[in-house]
């Protein structure tokens, strides 16, 4: 099990410099991939996406590519470009403004005018991507394996407590039946203190069947059991498994609710309770584990 929270970060020898890769992580539904490259390298954006696309399958994933040193030359003027540039704003600057002056440090600020140098190599750069890359894949997901054994071993500890209530309730429904009938048999005495009428115990058993009938929670409580035990594998998966933890809290949330809505015990319900605010705490942290 990993968290999708790290940090990582990687470097690789480039020229007289090297690059620089940086990767953090957040949790995030599905697969977000957020990339930031120099101006220099906006060529090789979409090809360090898809390198990190290919490593992560969910979460949010901000990669940042940094160039330290003399990693790369300096881009190049495009002369012939400058020159069209030129001729186009002198003609423009004759029919609209005659006599004005035309600055070539104006069109030297324009980023569109210059083009990569051309001693750079771009396989040789892509290959230094891919190795920062790798090494900031590696450290994050070191990181993240940290943080997913923390979490595994926080959720085992609120699925034994998850447990543990499930039991209690099974008990308590069984009880409740039973303190169920001796009230009625109570109540029925009461009433009939002081006259000639017996009790129906037929009616009296009827009456329990069908109080039984309603606040059976046997299903529910099957069900539970059944969710728990397959949320306890997937913690032990060495796969992916933050979606599917995820659709097995939000069934244990609906039988919890089923249960609670069939309970006739205070103590029962309080229980309920208690089992909802354990599965609610297993929701918040399953939101970090991929």
């Amino acid at each position: 099990m990993r968290s999708m929270t790290g940090f990582g970060i990687g470097h690789s020898e480039l020229g007289a410099g090297r690059l620089c890769v940086e990767v953090k992580s957040l949790n995030h539904r599905y697969l977000d991939v957020r990339v930031r490259v120099p101006t220099e390298l906006g060529d090789h954006s979409f090809f360090l996406e898809h390198l990190a696309r290919s490593h992560f399958s969910r979460g949010r994933f901000d990669v940042q590519l940094r160039v330290e040193g003399q990693a790369l030359s300096g881009p190049v003027l495009d002369v012939e470009r400058v020159r069209s540039v030129f001729y186009q704003l002198a003609a423009l600057r004759e029919e609209l403004c005659p006599q004005s002056e035309l600055s070539l440090t104006a069109l030297a600020a324009l980023p569109s005018l210059y083009i990569e140098s051309p001693d750079l190599d771009a396989d040789k750069i892509r290959v230094a991507i891919s190795d920062a890359f790798g090494q900031a894949h590696r450290h994050l997901i070191t990181m993240r394996a940290a943080e997913g054994r923390n979490l595994q071993n926080m959720l085992l500890e609120l699925l034994s407590r998850a447990r543990a209530l499930t039991a209690q309730c099974e008990l308590r429904c069984a009880e409740t039946i039973v303190g169920h009938r001796d009230r009625l048999r109570e109540r029925a005495a009461k009433l009939l203190d002081g006259t000639e009428v017996a009790i129906d115990s037929a009616r009296l058993e009827l009456e329990v069947t069908l109080l039984a009938e309603r606040s059976d929670a046997t299903e529910e409580l099957s069900r539970l059991g059944s969710h728990f035990a397959m949320f306890g594998s997937l913690l032990e998966s060495s796969e992916p498994s933050g979606r599917r933890l995820d659709f097995l809290l939000q069934e244990i949330a609906r039988e919890t609710n089923t249960l609670g809505a069939k309970s006739q015990d205070a103590t029962l319900s309080h229980l309920v309770v208690e089992l909802k605010a354990e599965a609610e705490r297993m929701r918040e942290q399953v939101q970090n584990v991929e």
